[in-house]
C-alpha cells in the first residue's frame, strides 16, 4: 500500500508472514498486519506500536519516517501485546516521549511494559489533543474488545483510528476470494463477536463523526465505500444473519453421519435452498465454521454419539458458539448412535442456555447408517428448515 494515507499521516506498520497462529489459536495463512501510524505535525504523534517480534523492523521504519525528528506523543489505543509490544523499544529510543491513554490504559499497560519512568497523559471521553494542525478527539470504546480500548478521531483529515474495530486477518495487502469481508468476518466473530453491545455503542458514537478514512490496527486502511464496512459491522454486532442460508456442522466418527449430511445437503438444494455450507468439525478450521454459523440464518448440527454424550468436536463447537454469544438463529439437530444415541439430548441441553435460538422440534435419529425411516425423517427436517428460512 501507499505509505502516505494523507499528506501528513504515514503508515508505518509491519507485516508478519512468519506467524502460524494469531493469538495462539487462529490460522492466518496470509499472515498478519500490525498497523501503526505517524502523524506529522508540530507535535509529531505515533498511533500505536506493533508486536515485539517485529519491533526492530518497526523502529527502523519509524526512524526513517521521522527523518531525524523527535516524536512528542504515542497514543495507545489498545494495550494487547500485538500493539503495545514495541513500546519498550520506543521508550528506549525516545525516553522523553509522552504516552497518551485513558484511566484504564496505564494500570494494564504496566503489566506488560515497564513504564514507571515514562511520561504519561491520561485522557477522557471527548477530550482533544492539539498537535498544531491536527486535533485528536478521544472516544472511549470499552470492551471492543478489552476494557481499556479507545479510538481516536482526527478532525483535520477526518480519519478514525479504530483500534481493533474494522480489522481483519492477513497482511496489509492480503487478498481473499471475497475481498475484505471474508477474513474480516472471521476476525470479528472469533475475536470481537461476544461484545456486540459495546460495538453498537461505538457505532452510535461514530455516527456523530464525519469519517473519510478508517485506520484499523489490523488489515487495510479503508477509504472508499465506508457505508459498506460500517453496515456490515452493524449487522454483525446486532447478531443479525448476513445471508439467508444453512450451515451444516458435522461431527462424524466413521463417516456415516457425514454421508447422511451429504444427502441432506442435496435435499436442501433440490428444495431450492441457494446457500448450503457443509463443514467437517474434525477437519475444517473451526474459526471459519464459527464465521459461517453467524453469517447464515439457519444451522443444522449433525453429530455422532460418544461416551454417553456427543462427539467432542461438536461439544467444542457449541461451547465456542456460546462463548461468542450466538443468537437469533434457527437450529436443527441430527444424531447418530449405534446402541444408545445420546448426541441429541446433549446438544439440546447445551443449547438451552442460548439467547433467542429456535430449535426445530423434528430432529433426526440415525442408527449407525441411514435407512428408509431415517431418510424420511431427514426429508421432513429438510422441509422444516426450508420453511424456517421463508
Amino acid at each position: 500500500m501507499n505509505a502516505m494515507i494523507t499528506d501528513t499521516i504515514e503508515y508505518i506498520g509491519v507485516d508478519d508472514t512468519d506467524i502460524d497462529l494469531f493469538e495462539g489459536q487462529y490460522e492466518v495463512p496470509d499472515g498478519m498486519a500490525y498497523n501503526s501510524y505517524l502523524i506529522k505535525d508540530e507535535k509529531i504523534t505515533i498511533m500505536d506500536t506493533v508486536d515485539s517480534s517485529k519491533s526492530d523492523e518497526w523502529i527502523d521504519k519509524l526512524k526513517k519516517a521521522l527523518g531525524g525528528k523527535t516524536p512528542e506523543y504515542a497514543v495507545i489505543s489498545h494495550v494487547e501485546p500485538d500493539h503495545s509490544g514495541s513500546l519498550a523499544d520506543l521508550l528506549a529510543n525516545y525516553p522523553d516521549i509522552t504516552l497518551v491513554g485513558n484511566a484504564k490504559t496505564f494500570p494494564m499497560l504496566a503489566q506488560f511494559v515497564d513504564i514507571k519512568d515514562a511520561k504519561t497523559m491520561v485522557v477522557a471521553e471527548g477530550e482533544e489533543l492539539d498537535l498544531g494542525n491536527h486535533k485528536l478527539k478521544f472516544v472511549m470504546a470499552p470492551m471492543v474488545h478489552w476494557p481499556e480500548v479507545m479510538v481516536t478521531y482526527d478532525s483535520l483529515d477526518k480519519v478514525l483510528f479504530s483500534a481493533d474495530a474494522f480489522g481483519k486477518f492477513g497482511t496489509i495487502d492480503a487478498k481473499d476470494d471475497e475481498g475484505w469481508s471474508c477474513e474480516a468476518r472471521r476476525y470479528y466473530f472469533n475475536i470481537v463477536g461476544k461484545y456486540g453491545a459495546p460495538v453498537q455503542t461505538l457505532l452510535k458514537k461514530a455516527k456523530a463523526l464525519d469519517i473519510a478514512v478508517i485506520c484499523p490496527l489490523h488489515g487495510p486502511v479503508l477509504s472508499e465505500n465506508l457505508e459498506y464496512y460500517i453496515g456490515l459491522y452493524d449487522t454483525w454486532s446486532s447478531y443479525k444473519p448476513e445471508n439467508k442460508g444453512v450451515l451444516i456442522a458435522c461431527a462424524s466418527i466413521h463417516g456415516n453421519t457425514m454421508k447422511a449430511v451429504k444427502e441432506l445437503e442435496q435435499m436442501l438444494k433440490d428444495a431450492g435452498e441457494e446457500r448450503v455450507v457443509v463443514s467437517d468439525l474434525a477437519r475444517d478450521d473451526m474459526a471459519e465454521v464459527i464465521e459461517d454459523a453467524f453469517r447464515h440464518d439457519r444451522m443444522i448440527l449433525a453429530a455422532s454419539s460418544y461416551d454417553g454424550g456427543v462427539f467432542p468436536v461438536m461439544q467444542t463447537f457449541i461451547n465456542k458458539l456460546a462463548a461468542k454469544a450466538y443468537q437469533n438463529r434457527t437450529v436443527a439437530l441430527i444424531e447418530n448412535g449405534s446402541w444408545a444415541p445420546s448426541a441429541l439430548r446433549t446438544m439440546k441441553g447445551m443449547l438451552e442456555g442460548f439467547k433467542n435460538i429456535t430449535v426445530i422440534e423434528d430432529s433426526v435419529t440415525i442408527k449407525s447408517t441411514l435407512n428408509d425411516e431415517s431418510k424420511s425423517a431427514m426429508k421432513k427436517l429438510c422441509d422444516k428448515v426450508i420453511e424456517a428460512g421463508k
